[in-house]
């Protein structure tokens, strides 16, 4: 039990020098004096919302693939076996986790005869909207507005920042794609309007500059970095006179903060040194803040997405980890075989457990994200009791591009949302829009009666079986 008897911070206070903004995660000393924690700023701990496209579908979604439980288990209920499932590395988070299977995005499905061709054109846009894109080449878009957006516009106004949108690969193209489609559909899986799709940020340096670099200008910001300075040596005097209102406890958890930040700024500028020494560069078109390696990339959106919801500078992000059609390779997946390659198996059991061995692969870095939002301690509880997850593929078997029995998980405790431990297999039919309105009513958008080819709600919770008379 904790108790703060000094003088109460605001919740949200910044720390604020020339060209850097930094807010402070949360405090003993942000609790009114003699309150208990947990019941004297309701609002402290609000959930937040990650929400992360994996493109290509899943190998346990093939006809072959699923009878080997290569995505989802085979018992439904609780006492599901992970170990033979893509899903594995995430057994030591099994009470956080959550699988629904059986469930379709067929807007995501040509409707027309034109349309017939250009899944990969079309699916990221229809994943967080799940409504079917105008097929386009101008600027004529039309979606629908997406899940991460519409809880950004519930309660991600109450942030300086309402939502964040990273990416791993390149989605900076422009005019017409192919079969039709514009390149803005399969660009962006966050949809403001369903006119608007929003930009992705692919370089951490960016997105480090947008959490703490919003006090000054682009020019302030710009001459900060060529100093070589911490951004943390721009508001040294501001953490001095803070920490002359902290306690023991606080003084810990800032310092922990602050160095995690630290951190992450060096680990940035590493990388941009690395990148503009003269050698050759596997992505050599790639932002000099943007890590060849795909993992070394992955955990540094992992780690922007924690210290910003840390700071309650944003609480919703969506993350785009690949764009389809993608030839990436991932060595440390244990196949050579590119992404897309990998994803057209033919059928063929051997080349399914290739395109497996990638999927397990994606799914293995999640723990990481995991691990780091149980680790920053809220009022009550932590960052991933208190954070909804979604991760999932608006395609199923990336072989016959096909979108029925899609691979969808939700992970962290959702605010007490999610149950975790639990496998749910869906009528046949049902529309992944049917979850996805279901997790939004929990997030609070409870007065939307539909979301994109939603039929009706599906309960996050165990059915609970009929009586029987004996």
């Amino acid at each position: 039990m904790n108790f703060v008897t000094g003088k109460q911070i605001p919740r949200r206070t910044f720390m604020k020098g020339v060209g850097a903004s930094m807010a402070l995660p949360f405090l003993d000393a942000m609790v009114p004096a003699g309150r208990v924690w947990s019941k004297a700023l309701p609002e402290v701990d609000p959930t937040r919302v990650i929400a992360i496209e994996m493109v290509h579908g899943a190998a346990g979604c093939n006809e072959w693939g699923a009878t080997q439980n290569l995505w989802s288990p085979a018992q439904v209920g609780r006492d599901f076996d992970l170990a033979p499932s893509a899903l594995s590395p995430l057994e030591s988070f099994r009470d956080y986790l959550t699988i629904i299977s059986n469930t379709d995005v067929k807007m995501a499905e040509a409707f027309e005869p034109p349309e017939i061709g250009g899944d990969h054109f079309r699916s990221s846009a229809v994943y967080l909207t799940q409504s079917h894109p105008k097929q386009t080449r101008g600027s004529d878009l039309y979606a629908g507005t997406s899940f991460d957006q519409l809880c950004a516009q519930r309660f991600g106004q109450e942030t300086s920042i309402p939502s964040m949108q990273l990416c791993i690969e390149p989605v900076d193209q422009s005019g017409g794609c192919a079969y039709g489609y514009a390149c803005a559909y399969t660009d962006s899986i966050s949809w403001a309007s369903p006119s608007e799709p929003l930009p992705m940020i692919r370089d951490p340096r960016v997105a480090f500059e947008m959490l703490f670099g919003a006090g000054g200008t682009a020019e302030e910001r710009a001459a900060r970095r060529k100093t070589n300075k911490s951004i943390l040596d721009w508001i040294t005097e501001e953490i001095a006179f803070l920490r002359k209102d902290l306690g023991p406890t606080d003084h810990a958890r800032l310092d922990r903060y602050l160095d995690n930040v630290r951190e992450l700024e060096r680990r940035i500028q590493t990388i941009e040194a690395r990148n503009m020494n003269g050698e050759s560069r596997e992505l050599p078109e790639s932002p000099a803040g943007v890590p060849d390696s795909f993992e070394e990339h992955v955990k540094l959106m992992f780690d922007l997405q924690v210290l910003a919801f840390a700071s309650d500078v944003t609480r919703v992000f969506s993350f785009k980890t690949g764009r389809d059609a993608s030839g990436r390779v991932y060595p440390e997946s244990g196949t050579d075989r590119p992404f897309h390659g990998a994803s057209h198996h033919g059928g063929r059991e051997e080349a399914i457990l290739e395109f497996f061995k990638i999927n397990k692969y994606h799914t293995s870095l999640l723990p990481y994200l995991l691990n780091n939002l149980a680790s920053v301690e809220e009022a009550d509880g932590n960052l991933l009791d208190n954070t909804m997850i979604i991760y999932g593929s608006p395609m199923a078997d990336g072989n016959l591009h096909n979108h029925r029995r899609c691979p969808l998980t939700v992970l962290g405790g959702a605010g007490g949302h999610n149950p975790g431990n639990l496998h749910l297999k869906a009528p046949d039919g049902t529309p992944m829009a049917n979850v996805m309105l279901s997790l939004l009513h929990d997030l609070g958008v409870d007065d939307l009666e539909n979301f994109g080819d939603s039929s009706g709600e599906f309960s996050l919770s165990m059915p609970v079986p009929l009586s029987t008379n004996n």
